[in-house]
């Protein structure tokens, strides 16, 4: 397809923060290449709280939870979908209810992955399937432009700064403990599996406070992070700060003015990465080589893997985040804090115990 041209352009990526952050490069490198474009990006209300004002958006489309199980919700959100007369549809979720929309959009041309990445219905209601090659999970949802003529793209997120969410974090930011600046700790996780202990956590703050004089902000979401939060702080002799209740735009405005990134595999933790926080970032039953902070001047640590399948990996115990230590995680911040950042993005590399 010709840079020239004017195609309308349908993202299906629906759910999941972490994964709506690291498609964001997509969205950019269709702008970039087609700059004439019109494109859209379909997604579920959590995601759409962060795609709010992207540069590089022209309509941003917001499917109800649930919408696949109500014949009435089908109908409606194809007459949404059908009133853009999108050309091509790019589906990188490539599952049954994300491939289903791009199908229900009309877009003739529709791409997404070939098996075993595309799963459920998506490989057959897909027009054109991409092989993924590459590990990252950026470089591989990257690799679903090749068809459009896209190849190896400057890879940026562009992520959105929203005027009330930083107004809304500024009593926070401009409290005088943080004028020297401050790192976030994001102790919560969506797995059990990927949770690290708050007293590491608190470790962790005690440290970075004592040798560079930086304070910690813990972030929370919810009855049972808020509970840790408050275990991390109180037990950080001083050094940390708990985080007022945020919304996505508010955390993003936070991690944007942070020194540093500390947390596991996390939306966070990718929201970070994406503002261009160093992150140290802990992995359990994931790959940092898959889904590693993206960029450079992170650390990812990982003692060894859980192997299986997704639902036992989530399923299971966090004895491989317990295998990473705090004193491990105390010299990555040291590390991390001492050098500039420095370089073009990669995905950042695991360290062993």
């Amino acid at each position: 397809m010709d840079s020239s041209q004017e195609p309308r352009i349908l993202i299906t990526r629906l759910s999941a923060v972490g994964d709506c952050v690291l498609t964001m490069p997509v969205l950019c490198a269709l702008r970039d290449q087609f700059p004439r474009a019109t494109i859209g990006w379909l997604v579920e209300p959590l995601g759409a709280q962060l795609l709010r004002g992207h540069a590089d958006l022209d309509h941003l489309l917001i499917a109800p939870r649930g919408w696949l199980k109500s014949p009435r919700a089908v109908a409606e959100l194809r007459r949404e979908l059908r009133r853009y007369c999108f050309d091509v549809a790019v589906d990188v979720q490539s599952l049954t209810k994300s491939s289903l929309a791009g199908w229900l959009s009309g877009a003739r041309r529709r791409i997404g992955f070939a098996p075993p990445q595309g799963r459920e219905l998506a490989p057959w209601l897909s027009t054109c399937r991409v092989s993924k090659t590459r590990p990252h999970v950026v470089d591989g949802y990257l690799e679903l432009l090749a068809p459009l003529g896209i190849a190896s793209p400057r890879v940026r997120f562009n992520l959105p700064r929203q005027a009330d969410a930083a107004e809304a974090v500024r009593p926070l930011l401009d409290d005088s403990r943080l004028a020297a600046g401050f790192v976030v700790l994001n102790p919560g996780a969506g797995w059990d599996s990927k949770l690290w202990p708050a007293d590491r956590y608190a470790e962790v703050a005690a440290h970075v406070g004592r040798q560079f004089g930086l304070p910690s902000i813990v972030v929370w979401a919810g009855h049972r992070e808020r509970d840790w939060a408050e275990q991390i702080v109180a037990a950080a002799a001083g050094h940390a700060v708990l985080a007022p209740p945020t919304s996505l735009p508010q955390l993003v405005e936070v991690v944007r003015a942070a020194r540093l990134f500390v947390g596991s595999d996390t939306g966070p933790m990718h929201l970070a990465a994406a503002a261009g926080t160093p992150c140290v970032a802990i992995f359990g039953p994931t790959l940092p080589a898959v889904c590693g902070p993206y960029g450079p001047g992170h650390i990812a640590l990982q003692a060894w893997h859980q192997d299986g399948n997704s639902r036992q990996r989530r399923g299971t115990d966090n004895s491989a985040m317990l295998a990473v230590s705090a004193q491990q995680v105390c010299q990555a911040c040291d590390e991390v804090l001492n050098r500039p950042l420095r370089g073009a993005h990669r995905p950042a590399l695991a360290r062993g115990a």
